[in-house]
């Protein structure tokens, strides 16, 4: 089961700053992220979602090949390509992979303009070195499925300055 989390930062580029943050730590395999999207509540009071994942365009990807596949085993790879490419884009539509869209703006709503939520989908972490390593970033949490203690860590990493000593939970003492 994935845990959802929804920060809150002053900025756009604080926001976009941090998630880029979290796909570096994904490439060190300390967290596998579903999806992070941030939502930015704009001066006329609408919110505008950056998503990097176009669920569409993958299943119209992802249909073009089996459409491909299916085509050239009938000796039709034309028509099977443009068929499979339809039915992938019909069901990446109709699937909604990651957050749902609507109760990421129905958060964002809550935001002042200017403001941006970072919503992140968190199917797993190594939760001591993600926290440790966000330390300082700031931001406020929205909203989180995570257990109380997890959620009270997140807030007191997200406010904890960088200049502090680093412990490592757990360590025997020297």
């Amino acid at each position: 089961m994935s845990d959802l989390i929804a920060i809150v930062y002053p900025t756009e580029a604080k926001a976009e700053e941090v998630r880029k943050r979290l796909f570096e730590l994904q490439k060190e395999y300390l967290i596998e992220l579903s999806d992070a999207v941030i939502a930015v509540k704009q001066e006329s009071g609408d919110v505008k979602l950056n998503q990097l994942f176009n669920p569409t365009a993958a299943g119209a990807v992802s249909g073009s090949f089996w459409g491909l596949l299916v085509g050239m085993i009938f000796l039709m790879p034309v028509v099977g390509a443009a068929v499979g490419a339809a039915s992938g884009a019909l069901g990446g539509a109709l699937s909604d992979f990651g957050i749902n869209d609507k109760f990421m703006k129905d958060l964002g709503s809550s935001l002042q303009p200017g403001n941006a939520a970072l919503f992140v989908l968190v199917r797993k972490m190594t939760a001591d070195k993600v926290l440790e390593d966000l330390k300082g970033s700031g931001g406020t949490v929205l909203k989180t499925s995570l257990d109380h203690t997890k959620e009270q860590a997140l807030r007191e990493a997200l406010a904890a300055t960088q200049s502090q000593p680093v412990s490592a939970p757990d360590a025997p003492a020297a």
